[in-house]
């Protein structure tokens, strides 16, 4: 990995991502395409050590479970210290989400504010709506 100039923060390894904070809720109801969306997700850029804030985009088609949300919230704020590069989070999200629920169809977009100009948007997708 390239070395930072100047200052840089320390953080955690992504061993303290908290996986286990995510729960379920049995769902039996028909095909439905469920969002979740929130715009204070942040983690640190391992480089830097400086915050990486985005939007995250969480849309699927459940089999059989879906996220129970204050779950969700606390899986989000678990990545807070962490040093992750942005598309190493989409792809961990994206992984995490799919283990958990087996669904039908999974997209993760990860939507990061501007930094040094440059927007930066993340997505990976699983199965077809």
């Amino acid at each position: 990995m390239p070395k930072a100039e100047g200052r840089v923060y320390k953080f955690l390894p992504e061993s303290k991502i908290d996986t286990k904070a995510l729960e379920t809720i049995k769902y039996e109801g028909g095909k439905q395409l469920i969002e979740y969306k929130t715009r204070e997700f942040s983690a640190v850029c391992p480089f830097s050590g400086l915050p990486d804030i985005a939007e995250v985009i969480i849309i699927y088609i459940p089999t059989n479970k879906i996220i129970e949300l204050k779950s969700l919230k606390y899986y989000f704020i678990s990545f807070r210290d962490v040093g992750i590069y942005q598309e190493k989070a989409t792809d961990r999200i994206f992984k995490d989400i799919k283990k958990l629920l087996n669904p039908k169809y999974l997209l993760v977009e990860t939507v990061y504010n501007t930094r040094g100009g440059i927007d930066a948007k993340c997505a990976m997708e699983f199965g077809k709506r």
